[in-house]
């Protein structure tokens, strides 16, 4: 979750600068190159593999966030169906026992009235 709050402008902006800073480290370095046309194509190729790789592992990295993104969603969704099937029985517990209480309250008042001592 901490890579994918960190992406944004910045982030992305930061990921540019790197690839940027790879190329321009290799360009000095093909430049150097004896002139030989497979030696720069292969010196391209390592280039572009390592700035490919960079990216895959940030993609993998990524998934792997979402997966336990996911994982989570899913314990959090199961968590609030057991307190909702929870909250429903409760609620027809009260139901039933205010049921009770009520018939219980009538039969109080179908008994007769307590006598009362006189003065």
């Amino acid at each position: 979750m901490s890579i994918i709050k960190q992406r944004g402008p910045s982030g992305e902006a930061e990921v540019e600068g790197k690839i940027h800073e790879l190329v321009r480290r290799d360009r000095v370095s093909l430049r150097q190159a004896d002139g030989d046309g497979a030696n720069a194509a292969n010196d391209l190729g390592a280039l572009l593999r390592r700035v490919s790789a960079q990216s895959a592992g940030e993609i993998d990295s990524l998934i792997g966030e979402l997966q336990l993104l996911r994982e989570k969603l899913l314990a959090d969704g199961s968590r609030v169906e057991r307190d909702i099937v929870e909250y429903a029985a409760l609620g027809q517990s009260v139901i039933e026992m205010t049921k009770i209480i009520t018939e219980s309250m009538l039969q109080v008042k179908k008994l007769p009235p307590a006598p009362t001592l006189a003065p």
